[in-house]
């Protein structure tokens, strides 16, 4: 959400009402970011108890679309098919080996290489005829031919007899075991068994079908079955025997789990799983409007889980969880053309303390589900920790809407312990070697409000997280997942040069066009003018040059705010004239935008070209969302441009995301591959004894704390918590056992966790920045500054610390 400038609503049930009167509200300020030209600003005031919008800011208040610095390269549309060379070729140049050349999968054949299709036959010179004859051996005998032929003749039965057989009798029936799949001896996916033999001798052999493309039979953990559909190549893989065996590809084009991801080369092309672990009302309507019509609606998944909880309705969440996302969604996406899933998870995910509502660890059993299905269809998954305690933003999201407590405000640095001690949890787990494969990435934090925060403290956030990343996983290729850095609203140009030589980042930028002050302009007019290709590609561009890899955690369809919630519950739309925080004109009606029902065949043409020029320019990203819930009230999806899914099953989203290759005229391409360090490589880890110490954690003041020995801060004494394991079963030969999968993988990690000290008193985590400071202020900076987390060189199986 590059430039987005919004600022959360400042809930009425907080005890903190005055905090938006010390602070600016930065719904109302400009991010000077690359993708930001200044321009005049809407002076929004949103009401107490109001949901804050998702994605706001500096885009929500110019025309149309935003400006950026990639807009004055020149970037212009194309058509597809152009001789122009795309941004995204510039990071995939087509191979010339099999994948390459076999770019039309409508056979199926990507694995096979392509061969010129015209015939020759073989000619003789009548010269070595002559030859021949002139030094050929005098005639023998016939008798000695005639036997041998004959017993070749008999031969030639025999081998017939027996072919006729196999053909007839032993392949039909291999066929029927193997479902056009690859094969293994032992139990099925779902844990039964296929047995054959001979019911005489008594014996019996077990085979599964491990593996399968377009058309085979695949059964879910579920035990139900479904016909895989992948017209892209793509096969799935689970092997009973070795669940943490990872063999599947999501397409013929992408790297199978089991072989290198080339980031910078292998272009991301992902989609989110927004509002699954957690909740938004935009995204999952059907949950909060049980309780819209109300003095009290719920507004974010902390006042959702209260009143679910008053009624006695708690596992209404659960049942959420359970089929809002599925295992055949996985297979959908596969079969999309898409190779990532980000999955954003809360804090809460993990615990809840004191007097937090949440329903906790829930959430990360449902995680592990996603694993295990991400890597059956051969999908990676970027984890985003997406809701820290206090909130990093404020915004319904973050957990609770309301005040930014996180670096800043009196529990500013306790509530960042406590949020680095959960990062640490999640690394030690996702950096054991079963998930290296199938878990690349991992979001450290979505979406810290920046500008608010301030730029000192968040980059000493980062490097405090990265540290402790790499102190769980190791350091190298292949040690623990990629660590992404949001750019918290500063930019991308912000971020060059940002901890040289660590190993292993990428920066998230989230991209919407939406949120400006309102244009009539439709998607035809947009895409005519090329608006993706002018705002976002020449930024994309430099950022993969000046800091690294680089990709796009967020963006979607909309071009305006239309849609049920998208700006917060009950608070209207900008478009309609609705908006109930400041006025704004009426531009259209929203129903145009909304009732996707009323759209005919040249508006979804014009969305699926805005759609393509967006994945052109925008290079490596994960758009928002997978799907939209229905709402109770139309039965249909009310924010319809928001929805990958129903944009390929109503006909506005590109079913092969290729088809954005040169869409976009790249005049300013980023030339791979990325430096040796940026990818673990030769020199990875090793950022400068003087840019650490820079940067060094805890910091001395935050934006509004003079001195953070004036705070309260915790002390870390705390019983460590790790993550509960899967329980994997392993079924083969027709034996089952229970494998058994570990929590944490450095052994030499064991610091004690972050807690409040027993004998002080302390603010409620979410009391906001404005709130007095209680008695028992902690050490000074300097004497807290707890040992540095250096990272290590390589990995270790570890006991799993007590849960």
């Amino acid at each position: 959400m590059s430039g987005t400038s919004y600022q959360p609503v400042f809930n009425a049930s907080t005890n903190n009402l005055h905090a938006q009167d010390r602070y600016e509200d930065v719904r109302d300020t400009q991010f000077y970011t690359p993708e930001t030209e200044p321009l005049e600003l809407h002076q929004d005031e949103l009401p107490a108890g109001a949901a804050p919008p998702r994605f706001m800011g500096a885009a929500r208040h110019d025309a149309g679309n935003r400006a950026s610095f990639a807009s004055s390269q020149g970037s212009v549309p194309t058509v597809v098919g152009d001789d122009y060379e795309g941004s995204t070729d510039a990071l995939n140049q087509k191979s010339r080996g099999f994948y390459g050349l076999n770019y039309d999968d409508s056979e199926y054949n990507a694995s096979q290489p392509a061969f010129d299709g015209r015939k020759t036959s073989p000619t003789t010179s009548p010269y070595l005829n002559e030859k021949r004859s002139s030094f050929a051996p005098r005639p023998r005998s016939r008798r000695k031919a005639i036997i041998i032929g004959s017993l070749v003749a008999l031969a030639v039965i025999i081998a017939a007899v027996v072919l006729g057989v196999y053909f007839a009798v032993i392949k039909p029936k291999q066929n029927d075991d193997s479902t056009s799949g690859k094969t293994a001896s032992g139990a099925s996916a779902d844990g039964s068994s296929d047995t054959s033999g001979n019911s005489n001798s008594g014996s019996t052999s077990s085979r599964v079908v491990i593996s399968g493309g377009d058309g085979s039979t695949v059964t879910m953990f579920d035990g139900s079955t479904f016909t895989y559909t992948n017209k892209f190549g793509g096969t799935w893989y689970y092997d009973p025997a070795n669940p943490t065996t990872s063999g599947a590809r999501p397409q013929s084009w992408t790297p199978a789990l089991n072989e290198t991801f080339n980031f910078g080369q292998d272009p991301i092309r992902g989609v989110n799983l927004g509002g699954w672990l957690v909740t938004e009302p935009f995204i999952v309507p059907a949950l909060y409007e049980k309780y819209v019509n109300t003095s009290d609606p719920a507004v974010d998944e902390w006042t959702l889980t209260q009143k679910l909880q008053a009624d006695g309705a708690l596992s209404d969440l659960e049942d959420h969880y359970k089929t809002f996302v599925t295992e055949q969604d996985f297979a959908e996406i596969a079969a999309a053309g898409l190779n990532f899933v980000r999955i954003p998870i809360p804090y809460w995910a993990i615990e809840v303390r004191e007097n937090e509502p949440f329903l906790p660890k829930t959430q990360w059993t449902y995680f592990l589900k996603a694993v295990q299905w991400a890597r059956k269809y051969g999908l990676r998954i970027n984890l985003d920790l997406h809701s820290l305690p206090g909130s990093q933003n404020g915004w319904n999201h973050s957990g609770r809407l309301g005040d930014i407590n996180v670096l800043l405000g009196p529990m500013g640095i306790a509530n960042a312990e406590r949020s680095l001690d959960y990062i640490r949890i999640i690394a030690e787990f996702i950096s054991q070697p079963e998930y290296k494969d199938v878990i690349p990435l991992f979001g450290i934090t979505n979406e810290p409000f920046g500008p608010t925060i301030g730029e000192d403290a968040i980059q000493r956030y980062y490097l405090q997280a990265y540290n402790i990343v790499r102190n769980a996983s190791g350091t190298g290729e292949g040690h623990g997942p990629w660590v992404v850095f949001h750019d918290a609203f500063f930019g991308l140009k912000q971020w060059a040069g940002f901890l040289p030589n660590a190993d292993r980042t990428q920066l998230d930028i989230h991209q919407y066009v939406c949120f400006g002050a309102q244009s009539a302009d439709d998607y035809g007019t947009r895409v005519q003018s090329g608006q993706p290709c002018s705002t976002w590609g020449a930024g994309q561009n430099d950022s993969m040059t000046a800091y690294g890899m680089t990709h796009v955690g967020e963006w979607s369809l909309a071009i305006n705010d239309c849609g049920q919630w998208v700006n917060g519950v009950n608070l209207g739309a900008r478009f309609d004239g609705t908006f109930t925080t400041s006025h704004f004109d009426k531009t259209g009606d929203c129903s145009t935008y909304t009732d996707y029902t009323q759209w005919d065949a040249q508006w979804k043409a014009d969305m699926k070209q805005f759609a393509l020029q967006s994945m052109s320019a925008l290079q490596n990203w994960f758009f928002w969302t997978w799907k939209i819930g229905n709402s109770t009230v139309t039965g249909r999806p009310p924010s319809p441009a928001w929805s990958y899914q129903l944009g390929l099953q109503e006909g506005w989203m590109p079913t092969d995301p290729r088809d954005s290759e040169g869409v976009c005229e790249n005049t300013d391409p980023f030339n791979p591959p990325l430096q040796a360090w940026m990818t673990g490589g030769t020199g990875a880890g090793q950022i400068p004894a003087t840019a650490q110490a820079a940067l060094a954690w805890p910091p001395s003041s935050l934006t509004d704390v003079a001195d953070i020995a004036t705070l309260p801060q915790y002390t870390q004494t705390g019983a460590l918590v790790s993550l509960p394991a899967p329980t994997l079963t392993a079924s083969a030969a027709g034996t089952t056992s229970v494998l058994s999968a570990g929590s944490w993988n450095n052994p030499s990690d064991t610091a004690s966790m972050w807690v409040p000290v027993a004998t002080c008193g302390y603010l409620d985590p979410w009391m906001g920045p404005d709130a007095s400071t209680p008695a028992c202020p902690s050490q000074s900076a300097t004497a807290r500054r707890r040992e540095a987390y250096a990272p290590r060189a390589g990995i270790t199986p570890a006991p799993v610390p007590s849960s």
